[in-house]
């Protein structure tokens, strides 16, 4: 089954990654998109899916505030997160959550490797290492990863995460491509062994999809 053109190799994406225009006023660094990390993944035949954007999900375009992008970004950042933390919103971001572990979940199941997820570093919703709090840069989550990553560990699921920053645009391209090329060696030598031993080894099987 699916033994078509497909790569069966996916990974997931921040929304603002694929459409710079749904970041809060003053943060864009692309017109449009990261096109250098898309560039990277679809060389590698990799499939995209874009995650939904929690905060315009949550608090719209605007962030609740005409006036956001004149503040400092961490500023505005804190703002942001501590407005994302109402139970409403975290209700409605485990919600979309859900669905996407039963998307993770199909393509797990019929054979398809889910690489892991790219967020966004300093976001107050999708940061990976780190977010804004107190108006500083801190370590930890965003909001919304915090989300996903307890309902990934709920449902027994483990995937890498990898922290981006359109503003670090060689350091981000740096870190995926590593990540890229790990996962690629590590199906490379999985293949050999299994072939040594006469064994089949399919390498669009999500033999490890939890990292």
């Amino acid at each position: 089954m699916f033994d078509d053109a497909r790569s069966k190799r996916v990974i997931m994406l921040s929304h603002c990654l694929l459409n710079q225009n749904s970041i809060s006023d003053g943060t864009a660094d692309f017109p449009s998109q990261f096109a250098e990390i898309i560039a990277l993944l679809m060389t590698h035949r990799i499939g995209m899916i874009q995650l939904p954007c929690p905060e315009l999900l949550c608090l719209g375009l605007d962030r609740r505030d005409h006036n956001g992008a004149k503040r400092p970004v961490l500023e505005e950042n804190t703002r942001i997160r501590e407005l994302m933390g109402a139970q409403a919103h975290i209700t409605l971001l485990r919600q979309k959550v859900e669905e996407l572990v039963r998307h993770i979940q199909e393509y797990q199941q019929h054979g398809f490797e889910v690489l892991g997820v790219i967020g966004v570093n300093r976001s107050p919703s999708c940061g990976i290492d780190t977010t804004s709090r107190n108006g500083e840069e801190t370590p930890g989550q965003g909001v919304f990863m915090e989300v996903l990553s307890e309902t990934l560990a709920e449902h027994g699921i483990r995937l890498r995460m990898i922290g981006t920053k359109t503003s670090e645009k060689e350091r981000s391209l740096e870190k995926i491509r590593q990540f890229i090329d790990r996962k690629s060696s590590r199906i490379g030598r999985m293949s050999r062994s299994t072939d040594e031993h006469g064994g089949i080894f399919d390498a669009g099987r999500n033999h490890s999809g939890r990292i």
